[in-house]
């Protein structure tokens, strides 16, 4: 299973090394917005850290459930963080909610996902920054106004929190390779194999992405592989990651010129959308 802490470093290794190269560009503004989602990604860090998150390691005998307990414990936040960096994407609290229930211990209701996303906002309205990280909506590549339908965190890049034509497709795509990249480690690490529920949350991304469905001689349906899923779930992102990275790195461009601090988390008011559509154009 991913360890968000991994996936942590690894953002932040990337955010230094877009700094540096910002640098030494000459592009102080690019340089100075990624210090400051790096010093975000390096609290988030030592709050999961702090919070005894479980790292990737050998599995334990079913009688010691530490691992689990110390899940369970953890706020409804830290459960959607989890999700989320496992993920990699936007993702709607129904998704969510789901991987959370297939692939982590402790329990989350999409009810709590409503209150905890207002939560967030006026948290970070009242002390920008106190927290190592935010829950915040996804914003639309063309007004750049909050997409409340999609949960990102504000760690992520600009880039990775806006929402294009092709975005919801690229994003399922990613979410499907992150989830069978989980099963297959699950399957090879793990005495039992992976769980039912994740089994059958693999199963629903793959349904919908072509040729990710083992078929057997008689052209039905066979057991569901992992490395397929991977494999065919690349073949289609590989399609359109371009044309959908292009336009998310302009929509960014233009919020980084447009918007608030408070407003590139959590998206521009319905007053701002004129001034936007001008600047777009």
């Amino acid at each position: 299973m991913s360890d968000p802490l991994d996936a942590l470093e690894k953002s932040i290794g990337t955010l230094r090394r877009a700094i540096r190269d910002a640098a030494a560009a000459g592009d102080t503004e690019r340089a100075g917005e990624l210090r400051m989602q790096l010093r975000r990604a390096e609290r988030a860090w030592d709050a999961l850290l702090d919070a005894g998150e479980p790292a990737a390691a050998p599995p334990r005998p079913a009688p010691e459930a530490a691992p689990a307990a110390r899940g369970s414990q953890l706020p409804a936040r830290e459960h959607v963080h989890r999700a989320l960096m496992l993920l990699g994407a936007p993702a709607a609290p129904k998704l969510i909610v789901g991987v959370h229930e297939a692939l982590f211990p402790g329990e989350l209701s999409a009810s709590k996902l409503s209150s905890l996303r207002r939560d967030e906002e006026r948290s970070y309205r009242s002390s920008p920054g106190a927290r190592p990280y935010y829950l915040c909506p996804a914003l639309a590549h063309d007004l750049l106004t909050p997409v409340r339908a999609l949960i990102t965190i504000s760690t992520w890049t600009l880039e990775q929190r806006v929402i294009g034509p092709l975005s919801p497709r690229v994003d399922y795509l990613t979410g499907a390779i992150r989830i069978a990249e989980a099963v297959h480690t699950s399957a090879e690490s793990a005495a039992e194999g992976p769980s039912p529920e994740a089994l059958r949350l693999l199963w629903r991304f793959a349904v919908n992405i072509p040729d990710a469905m083992p078929r057997n001689a008689s052209g039905h349906e066979g057991a569901l592989d992992a490395q397929q899923v991977i494999g065919a779930a690349q073949a289609e992102l590989d399609v359109h990651t371009d044309a959908d990275r292009a336009t998310r790195a302009a929509a960014a461009r233009r919020a980084r010129k447009s918007l608030g601090d408070d407003e590139q988390l959590f998206g521009a008011p319905l007053r701002g959308v004129t001034h936007l559509r001008s600047a777009r154009a």
